[in-house]
């Protein structure tokens, strides 16, 4: 008896891997979640972004999601991945794609109009490996005792006492790009 693929299946990896390399993803993360070999992925890499796809390792550190912006920005996206997943149909990978795509509205929210939006904080890698961590058991989510958020935090960091970025931001938040903005303002 011999095993075949499904013509579905593959349809549907394909779908799903054009819609991470729209997103950013880099080939390691399409491997892990679609059954297409690495040739089938870096040609239809190279079809979707007109370039080879990127070569190095993915970013592995934990405590990149604590300093406070990526924390803040990783938390709404881990909040929206959980919604997805647990409340509608989109399950897992699909869930991941839908959760990045609205992570990505909400966090343009912000800019002024005709402001062009920089590189998310979060990247789509860095969301893939966000939920990785989660499933490992590496992270949780710990609820601000202020705002009562749920907040990307250390697994088994004590939970009572805690306070979000949002709340308590460190004293030189923002001031960087508040800076830049303004010197982009500035006439010359």
């Amino acid at each position: 008896m011999s095993t075949s693929k499904s013509v579905s299946r593959e349809a549907d990896d394909i779908l799903l891997a054009t819609d991470m390399i729209r997103l950013g993803a880099r080939l390691q993360v399409l491997q892990a979640e679609t059954s297409l070999s690495y040739d089938r992925l870096a040609r239809l890499y190279r079809e979707v972004k007109g370039a080879s796809p990127p070569k190095g390792m993915l970013p592995f550190s934990v405590d990149w999601f604590m300093t406070w912006l990526p924390n803040i920005h990783s938390s709404l996206f881990y909040n929206i991945y959980r919604y997805m997943d647990t409340f509608t149909p989109a399950k897992k990978s699909q869930a991941l794609v839908e959760a990045y795509r609205l992570y990505l509205e909400q966090s343009s929210v912000g800019l002024q109009p005709g402001e062009d939006a920089d590189e998310p904080v979060l990247s789509f890698t860095r969301a893939w490996m966000l939920v990785r961590f989660f499933e490992s058991g590496l992270v949780q989510l710990s609820g601000c005792q202020q705002c009562q958020g749920l907040f990307v935090a250390h697994a088994h960091d004590p939970e009572s006492g805690f306070v979000c970025a949002i709340c308590k931001p460190p004293p030189r938040a923002g001031k960087t790009r508040a800076r830049r903005r303004s010197t982009a303002r500035m006439p010359a």
